[in-house]
């Protein structure tokens, strides 16, 4: 008892020492508005922040809020090991970009060169596709979720390596399409493995953290590793607190732990060199170029875009309840890190707002004043007749699907997950969200379907409309059966309940199907939200495809 007291006391007296030295690098007024962003967790009730700002050669702020431990009452300090998630990829890159330069490798390479398991899909994958999530090929979370395996299930590489040496298809020819992927990281690891016969973290460890100071810093490959001072990953549910466990051994994808003080030496490399040069930081973040000429705002591992005028490289994290993100203005050689242990964080939105604390908007006289509607009653129209024949249920072709109901007089957009967002008419045929008039959604006819363009600032989404209405017993019945992925080696059994088709596997609870025009599924389930039916010469149902997301062309074979 009185070791685990001097333990506890050295904690707290870390965190006060800390804390007092960080905030004396800036304002008092600076620091009381900083604060005031984190107040809401800033309790022993509530997981919560450790945050960091970087300036020149010094973190000159940083703090913990809220619990990094809430069964231990043990405080989230600067100090706190945090998993970092989707982060982890830009330090997976960089690898890849000093083995480059040292002439290890070429990121026109062919893939197969290193990795000789993954199979020969009669297409040129390249290193420079993993990192630029440009190779089509498929995201490893998703595929073991279709094969069964639940995310909080234990999974390790091997797990991981099995399911991807398997793969009969890629989502698209690589290089056509920008669509982010695990898997293409988890392979880059490998990459590294396979070229310096050492593993990531190793090779990571002597080639990046050990040369800059980042003690506390790791892949973290083993999950049953016992690592001091980690914060505990935190979901809320029906407004309590839930722990949201990870059990897997994935370095490259993600699992990279460290925190604030050792990500804080790393915003510095990218203008203060202590771990390769300019030529491998302007290598790193080269954005991505399609085989069609555009240009995309993602690098290789990290995002490149601008923010208040100013050149921005960062990236945001989300593992279970771990929400994390850094962004680097090399220009102004500052950086903001959010790390989060709770899951409905918003750590990009923080740290956009610490930004905002320090550098100036460049032209907040010229900013348009968007769009912005008050009165409800502009949403009730005076021609619903004519608005009826655009109501109903649609689909895109990645399988997302979305419905346009009328109520009381007003349109509303449903999402997949039953938000109700009210529409307001912007002109003929054309709709904006009532909360955000940038969205827009635009409806008319092609080839006798009716379909809609739906529109956010920065993506552009083509639905087309179906018919759902209830089909007898006799056509459902048809549906029904075995479907068998060879590739997964797994089944799901379509099976008609009440007059209602259901999907059903031995790993999840049923889920119910909704049946789009004679050639769409779509369930509950978010690793395989929609299946589009394939049909022999003379129309007899022979299998499906999962086309859902991050996840195309898994072909399931209906077993007789």
């Amino acid at each position: 008892m009185r070791t685990f007291l001097k333990h506890i006391f050295a904690l707290l007296f870390a965190f006060i020492a800390t804390s007092a030295a960080f905030s004396q690098a800036i304002p008092n007024a600076t620091a009381k508005k900083i604060d005031s962003l984190f107040k809401y967790w800033d309790n022993n009730k509530s997981a919560g922040f450790t945050i960091g700002i970087v300036r020149n050669d010094s973190l000159i702020y940083a703090k913990g809020y809220g619990m990094a431990n809430l069964e231990y009452n043990i405080p989230n300090t600067p100090e706190t090991i945090f998993h970092m998630a989707s982060v982890s990829k830009q330090f997976t890159a960089y690898a890849i970009v000093l083995l480059a330069r040292q002439g290890k490798l070429n990121m026109d390479d062919d893939i197969r060169k290193y990795l000789t398991w993954f199979p020969d899909l009669k297409q040129k994958i390249t290193i420079r596709n993993l990192l630029n999530h440009t190779s089509g090929i498929r995201d490893q979370w998703q595929l073991l979720a279709i094969a069964g395996t639940r995310l909080d299930d234990v999974i390790t590489e091997d797990q991981i390596i099995k399911i991807l040496s398997k793969q009969q298809a890629l989502n698209f020819k690589p290089g056509d399409e920008w669509s982010y992927s695990n898997s293409g990281f988890t392979m880059l690891g490998e990459i590294v493995r396979s070229v310096t016969g050492k593993t990531l973290r190793q090779f990571t460890d002597s080639a990046i953290f050990k040369p800059l100071g980042m003690n506390h810093t790791h892949f973290h490959d083993d999950y049953t590793e016992i690592e001091p001072n980690r914060a505990y990953s935190y979901d809320k549910e029906k407004g309590h607190f839930i722990n949201d466990v990870l059990s897997y051994s994935n370095a490259g994808a993600t699992s990279l732990f460290t925190n604030i003080p050792d990500m804080s030496r790393w915003i510095m490399n990218f203008y203060d060199h202590k771990v390769g040069d300019q030529q491998d930081i302007e290598t790193l973040t080269t954005k991505a170029v399609l085989n069609s000429g555009k240009v995309q705002d993602y690098a290789m591992g990290i995002g490149v875009d601008t923010y208040r005028g100013q050149k921005r490289y960062s990236h945001n994290g989300a593992d279970a309840g771990f929400r994390t993100s850094v962004s680097v203005f090399p220009d102004l050689k500052m950086g903001f890190i959010v790390f989060s242990n709770v899951g409905d964080a918003d750590p990009s939105g923080k740290s956009n707002q610490l930004a905002n604390l320090f550098i100036a908007d460049p032209s907040p006289k010229k900013k348009e004043v968007p769009k912005k509607y008050t009165d409800f009653n502009q949403a009730v129209l005076t021609d619903t007749v004519g608005i009826k024949k655009f109501t109903g249920d649609y689909l895109s072709a990645d399988g997302a699907h979305f419905a346009y109901r009328l109520s009381h007089g007003k349109l509303y957009w449903i999402t997949p997950y039953g938000a109700s967002n009210l529409l307001i008419k912007a002109a003929k045929d054309t709709f904006e969200m009532f909360t955000r008039p940038e969205v827009k959604f635009l409806f008319g006819m092609d080839d006798k379907k009716i379909k809609v363009d739906q529109y956010w600032p920065d993506n552009h989404r083509l639905l087309v409309k179906y018919d759902t209405t209830s089909k007898s017993d006799k056509i459902l019945q048809t549906y029904t059966g075995t479907y068998y992925s060879p590739e997964l080696d797994c089944n799901y059994r379509i099976v008609l309940k009440y007059h209602k088709l259901v999907l059903t596997n031995a790993k999840y609870n049923d889920s119910p199907l909704k049946l789009y025009g004679d050639i769409h599924l779509t369930s509950n389930f978010w690793w395989m939200d929609n299946l589009d039916i394939l049909r022999d010469g003379k129309n007899k149902i022979t299998g499906f495809e999962v086309n859902s997301g991050r996840v195309q062309h898994v072909l399931f074979k209906k077993v007789e």
